[in-house]
């Protein structure tokens, strides 16, 4: 039967004499379309179809900026970062945090170019480095220090959120 005859549809429960006269029971009405509703027209409107949603306009996010430092560093780690920044092929540092060790997270620093989209740049006294948004929560209010003893040299981070780090302290666990 085509969708635009005029013959109105009826369910095959209704051709039955028992359930002819009686309504059908826990169904919606079926509405099936007229010659009159719709329009032979590609291009004009059909009653039974819904319009388009009207689309939102955007608005201007807002920019918020924390009071607080992301990372704060010691004068012994911005003296490391500026002899490592003022190299022959100046680079940003960028601080990441990785999927490794025993307890789950450890810090990781690479050598970057330029910043990406989404990173945070910190600047404190004329050093830049970079931490990358993932990174983001699990460094907040951070102190970056460099610690050189007999056996090693490293930067450190004395990080508040830390609710559990392995013997090692290589890796950690934030609340």
């Amino acid at each position: 039967m085509s969708a635009l005859s005029s013959q109105p549809r009826t369910p095959p429960e209704a051709h039955s004499s028992s359930n002819a006269k009686q309504p059908l029971k826990d169904s919606s009405p079926v509405v099936v379309p007229t010659a009159k509703s719709l329009s032979s027209e590609p291009a004009s409107p059909q009653i039974a179809a819904r319009p388009p949603p009207v689309p939102k306009a955007e608005r201007p996010r807002p920019t918020i900026r924390s009071t607080k430092a992301v990372l704060s560093m010691t004068p012994n780690a911005m003296q490391r970062l500026r002899g490592l920044l003022n190299s022959p092929t100046p680079q940003l540092i960028r601080i990441s945090v990785r999927n490794k060790g025993c307890a789950g997270l450890s810090y990781h620093l690479d050598y970057v170019e330029k910043p990406e989209k989404f990173d945070e740049v910190v600047q404190q006294d004329g050093v830049k480095v970079l931490i990358d948004s993932k990174a983001l929560f699990s460094i907040i209010g951070s102190e970056m220090d460099w610690k050189e003893d007999a056996l090693s040299s490293k930067f450190v981070f004395n990080n508040p959120n830390i609710k559990d780090a392995c013997g090692c302290g290589e890796s950690f666990t934030v609340a």
